[in-house]
């Protein structure tokens, strides 16, 4: 039984109140299956109607559909460490440019992760530090060339963004390798492997973006980044960076939590480091995030359930609400591949999921113009506004699961123009149209569900 807070709550937009334009908030990891044979079990046209303006490249390797372990990875493209790096018959392309292609071809732009996928087995091949810093940053300069460039019958893409690693912070130097699944070796060993490669691949490309490193967690209180020290880590490394005058052109890092407040505090806490170290014109690319209340036991069971269902579909699109507002320049969601963290695609049909809809709404926001104000007097309702030739709102309702508030609201939202069309995602509805709602003189008054996400054009 849905229960009702019978107070409503005021969103006021202002559509003579610009503020500027959206940020690519509802970006993604990975890119659309291709077709198969038969053109069955794929989901590029789906992803291609989201227009998610970015597809970063980790864990592609992970799905045989895009080559699995022959795709994206240095280790994959370039199989023998001791070979010619100068030698384009020492790379192995083929199946990387497909995926890539494939992103292309569904209008996003891929943002390449060079390094390794997350190893979780006992025995670690491609996750430990390069036998030769130098070398290794030779051959990402190769592989960059073969895409920009046209290097080795390569291709003249737009890829700005080159992401050096994945979660180098997520283990202690003095942990075995065994229970190292990202980086084998030490903080220092890392450190130097950045300099080495961001020195060199910023040298020969200036143009491009270098960053990284896609830190695990911004805080020390563990992998769900409930805290406020600013982990020490980060601090050396961005430290390092400074001292060394090392390029740093994006900084990314990841948070799993059910808790938009969570994402807040890393947020300010990675833009207030950042500035801390001078690096003030470094972009703050949150480039893993997904709901989650642990990655442990029952709770876990519960984060993959909420996430292919509606309440991880009014989390995302309360996070981009929130995003839009902070000082994060790019979101990019985890995952939209085939597995337990894709919330936007079922596994087995290829299908979208309720989660897919916010961020096919962010676009429609995105596409209609221009960011306006608007603010919500309720801390659970979470909205953005956009004009142009047209006008869109969305409005999400989202609350954590251990807060006992899940009650259906009525909110007024005051300040419209146009004819209204409404759209509602909860439970029930997958961006369907509903016309259970009273609209008059600029105003439209309407029950939210309990994790509901609301569309509404004005035309």
């Amino acid at each position: 039984m849905i229960r009702f807070d019978k107070r409503a709550m005021t969103i006021v937009v202002d559509f003579n109140k610009k503020i500027g334009p959206f940020k690519p908030l509802n970006a993604v990891n990975n890119g659309p299956l291709p077709y198969s044979d038969d053109q069955t079990w794929s989901n590029f046209d789906d992803y291609k109607k989201a227009r998610f303006p970015y597809a970063r490249t980790h864990d592609a390797s992970f799905c045989a559909r895009y080559g699995g372990e022959h795709t994206v990875d240095v280790n994959f493209i370039f199989p023998n460490f001791d070979a010619d790096e100068n030698d384009p018959s020492s790379y192995d392309f083929q199946l990387t440019d497909e995926y890539i292609k494939s992103i292309l071809s569904a209008g996003a732009e891929p943002f390449f992760r060079l390094g390794s996928k997350i190893e979780h087995w006992s025995k670690k091949y491609n996750t430990l530090p390069p036998a030769d810093f130098d070398k290794w940053a030779r051959i990402c300069e190769h592989i960059i060339a073969h895409y920009v460039e046209g290097w080795a019958n390569g291709f003249r893409m737009n890829i700005a963004y080159w992401e050096i690693w994945n979660e180098p912070d997520m283990r202690q130097d003095h942990e075995p390798i065994e229970r190292k699944p990202t980086w084998g070796g030490t903080k220092a060993q890392f450190f130097a492997l950045y300099k080495t490669a961001a020195c060199h691949l910023k040298n020969r490309f200036p143009q491009l973006k270098i960053g990284g490193p896609a830190v695990a967690n911004i805080f020390t209180a563990g992998p769900m980044n409930i805290g406020s020290v600013v982990k020490p880590w980060i601090e050396e490394f961005l430290a390092f960076v400074r001292d060394n005058n090392v390029s740093l052109d994006f900084f990314s890092w990841h948070i799993y939590t059910e808790r938009i407040s969570s994402i807040e505090r890393a947020a300010e806490k990675a833009r207030e480091t950042l500035d801390k170290y001078g690096l003030t014109r470094t972009e703050s690319v949150l480039n893993e995030w997904n709901y989650a209340t642990s990655f442990k036991g029952d709770d876990f069971i519960h984060s993959i359930k909420a996430i292919t269902g509606a309440r991880g579909a009014a989390f995302s699109a309360a996070a981009m609400c929130y995003g839009q507002n902070s000082s994060i320049d790019m979101m990019m969601y985890y995952d939209a591949q085939p597995g337990v963290f894709n919330g936007l695609f079922d596994f087995y049909t290829m299908r979208p999921l309720v989660g897919y809809y916010p961020f096919f709404m962010y676009s429609e926001l995105k596409e209609t113009g221009d960011q306006i104000y608007a603010r919500s007097s309720d801390k659970d309702i979470y909205v953005l506004a956009a004009a142009g030739e047209k006008k869109a709102v969305m409005i999400s309702y989202y609350t954590p699961p251990k807060d006992n508030s899940e009650k259906a609201k009525t909110i007024e939202i005051e300040g419209l123009c146009g004819v209204p069309e409404v759209y509602l995602t909860d439970r029930y509805h997958d961006m369907t149209v509903i016309r259970n709602y009273h609209y008059a003189d600029g105003k439209l008054t309407v029950t939210l569900p309990p994790l509901s996400v609301l569309f509404i054009r004005l035309s």
